[in-house]
């Protein structure tokens, strides 16, 4: 993320003409066209190695999960996403085999997600890589990273560490019993990102920062807390766990505040809704798990009722991959 912070700093402010409505920062960009429609687009890698391994991913998965996690950058933006393309770089000792089963996983997740692959590039590297460059139509109010305010709610849907946790099994650092291994492995391989969730959110009226939980709950509250330069309270024991979470990992939510790969949808907003409303509304469970505050400070209540404070740059996914 310093990297991030430093390469943004050298792209210098953007032209007064610019048709970009919302550019570095956030889940994705919002371009404006001259007739008033508007486009969100981003982009996202695997790189084999940093997200994933052969030996633990299949390549049908690693297709599929390409395309969803794009999916979720524009769910995080309240939009609907169209079409994209594609760059896969290939290594040494793949054949046409391994192609098919890739564009399996790639067709698999355009279908689920009504997108419409339109081509792409291939080239040789020393490393298998694929990289999906997503267009969508954006909603008339954009939610955005910037705009949590003191007194909002902190909510989330669904429920955090599955993905990690599923992970770890692949990996064989936790073990689970058939029907949880199932689910928890499932939860990492096969993504669903929230378009319903983004869309309704940004269907509100209301102000709304969001961002997808893909580095992680701790990491990504960061960037809403540090593009929006407030603070905020989270409550432990609000945090939702699935049954398969619990079956594994018991009390510990170490894996809900610092996993990645969830894509769930973390939100920030006016506490104009009862939790189950919200639900309602957005067509998930969502969980209303602490407060934006005044201050530059991250605390977290413990189960014990007593707070720590929390640097949420070192507290995340740790990957090499990250979004700018």
């Amino acid at each position: 993320f310093g990297l991030i912070r430093h390469l943004v700093g050298r792209l210098g402010p953007p032209p007064h003409d610019a048709a970009v409505r919302v550019g570095v920062g956030d889940d994705a960009a919002v371009l404006a066209t001259p007739d008033g429609f508007d486009w969100v687009v981003t982009t996202d890698s695997l790189v084999e190695g940093v997200h994933f391994l052969p030996a633990t991913m299949a390549f049908v998965d690693v297709g599929y999960k390409s395309v969803a996690a794009s999916v979720s950058d524009i769910a995080a933006m309240g939009g609907t996403p169209t079409v994209c393309v594609v760059n896969l770089a290939v290594r040494d000792g793949l054949d046409a085999r391994f192609l098919n089963r890739l564009y399996v996983g790639l067709k698999r997740a355009a279908r689920r997600f009504s997108v419409e692959l339109a081509g792409g590039n291939v080239t040789r590297a020393s490393e298998l890589s694929l990289t999906i460059a997503l267009l969508g139509e954006a909603p008339a109010r954009t939610p955005g990273r910037h705009l949590a305010r003191a007194g909002d709610a902190i909510y989330v849907t669904g429920t955090l560490g599955d993905a990690a946790a599923g992970w770890r099994l692949l990996d064989g650092r936790l073990r689970a019993s058939s029907t949880w291994h199932k689910k928890l492995v499932d939860r990492y391989l096969n993504p669903a990102p929230r378009l319903a969730a983004g869309r309704a959110l940004a269907r509100t009226g209301l102000r709304v920062a969001a961002i997808d939980v893909s580095d992680g709950l701790i990491q990504d509250l960061g960037h809403v807390l540090e593009r929006s330069r407030v603070g905020a309270r989270l409550d432990l024991c609000a945090i939702p766990l699935s049954p398969a979470y619990r079956a594994v990992m018991g009390e510990d939510r170490a894996l809900a505040l610092g996993g990645g790969e969830d894509y769930e949808l973390l939100f920030c907003m006016a506490p104009a809704y009862s939790e189950c409303e919200l639900g309602h509304r957005l067509g998930v469970a969502v969980s209303r798990i602490g407060q934006i505050v005044e201050g530059r400070r991250l605390l977290v209540r413990e189960t014990d009722g007593r707070e720590r404070r929390i640097d949420p740059r070192g507290a995340g996914f740790d990957q090499l991959g990250s979004k700018a």
